[in-house]
């Protein structure tokens, strides 16, 4: 018999590390799904990705969702709590600031709805840029930002911009009513408290794994 399950309200309490795992998890339980699994343990789980199966035990904890002895957990289950708890199942409007070839990128990557994110627009200078459109998505002049974001509802963006602008779009974007940054620039920029960001620099990535890589080949 299943215990009651609930996705817990205060996220606040979840360790940010098992926030950055449970996707890990998700996608996994997934692949299984595909292969017609109906049922996944910790242990299944831990063989595939490399983390401790207790780890991932306690990880699922946090979402109230447990399965049965010797058997695991049903996986469609599994993935609706964790679609449910990550807030997949949702779509959360976003804007992209700066086109470039990064903002490009992110423009065309059509999997970012399958996660939740919806980009809706996005704001550059480039004259070259301004009035056309990547991936259906509409580029606007950067001082149209605020009577669109006021339209459109949008309280999440993402910054791709140049480094050297970084903070000053990132004071326009508050300014103009965002409330969580997604910033892939490897500038750290600064908010007031209440403002979300979330810093995933490529650049800072890449010094991690050469370093790694390095100390590698010395051995």
């Amino acid at each position: 018999m299943y215990m009651a399950e609930r996705i817990r309200k205060n996220m606040d309490k979840i360790p940010e590390p098992t926030l950055r795992r449970l996707p890990w998890y998700l996608s996994n339980v997934k692949l299984m799904k595909e292969k017609g699994e109906k049922y996944v343990s910790s242990t299944q789980i831990s063989k595939q990705i490399n983390i401790d199966a207790s780890q991932i035990a306690k990880d699922l904890s946090y979402v109230a969702v447990t399965g049965r002895t010797r058997v695991g957990y049903e996986i469609d289950r599994l993935i609706q709590v964790l679609e449910d708890f990550l807030g997949f199942t949702n779509l959360h409007k976003a804007y992209l600031f700066g086109v470039g070839s990064l903002g490009g990128a992110l423009l065309r990557d059509s999997g970012l709805s399958h996660f939740g994110l919806e980009i809706v627009g996005a704001f550059d200078v480039n004259p070259n840029l301004v009035g056309t459109e990547i991936n259906g998505i509409p580029i606007y002049h950067s001082s149209e930002f605020e009577s669109r974001r006021q339209q459109d509802g949008v309280y999440i963006g993402i910054l791709t911009v140049p480094i050297n602008i970084a903070q000053e779009i990132t004071d326009k974007m508050v300014e103009g009513g965002i409330c969580a940054i997604w910033n892939f620039t490897p500038f750290r920029i600064r908010v007031p408290e209440h403002i979300v960001v979330q810093n995933t620099s490529l650049y800072a990535h890449l010094a991690v794994m050469f370093n790694r890589l390095n100390e590698t080949i010395k051995k």
